[in-house]
């Protein structure tokens, strides 16, 4: 599950967490630009230093600019997973990610989730970022990574 695309480093991180073992990856990404999330967005962002970013989180894309940046951040995440060798398909998601988590673990008999995210302080700290709610739903181990670098 992730919230943006994939960066190279990104890539080569979690193609190479199993060594040579076959991995299918199948990506959920949902987009940024709710309403609710703004706020803890640019704590998060005032928390890692970054002011400038803080300062225009009111520019995030939201509704059907959300979806379409998110489809094209889909896409450049499973060009970049088939690219490095691996299998891969993917489903940009907007309402109840958990939820879609949940179903996609069953559909497909996953082995674990991997969640690939920027740090999210506020909601790390309650317990209630993606990876420690999913832990709670998906009946199989959750892995929570921090995203490498920013995509561009």
């Amino acid at each position: 599950m992730i919230e943006k695309a994939l960066t190279s480093a990104d890539v080569e991180f979690v193609t190479t967490l199993h060594g040579d073992e076959q991995v299918f990856f199948h990506v959920l990404l949902q987009p940024r630009g709710d309403q609710a999330d703004r706020l803890l967005r640019a704590i998060d962002d005032i928390a890692l230093g970054e002011l400038d970013e803080a300062a225009h989180e009111r520019a995030t894309p939201e509704g059907k600019d959300a979806a379409a940046l998110g489809q094209q951040a889909l896409e450049v995440s499973l060009t970049a997973l088939r690219a490095a060798g691996r299998e891969a398909e993917g489903r940009l998601i907007e309402d109840h990610p958990l939820d879609a988590l949940r179903a996609l673990v069953g559909e497909v008999g996953a082995d674990e989730v991997i969640v690939l995210t920027d740090p999210h302080y506020v909601e790390e700290f309650f317990h209630r970022d993606w990876a420690s709610r999913a832990r709670h739903k998906v009946g199989v181990p959750v892995l929570k990574l921090f995203s490498h670098s920013k995509a561009s």
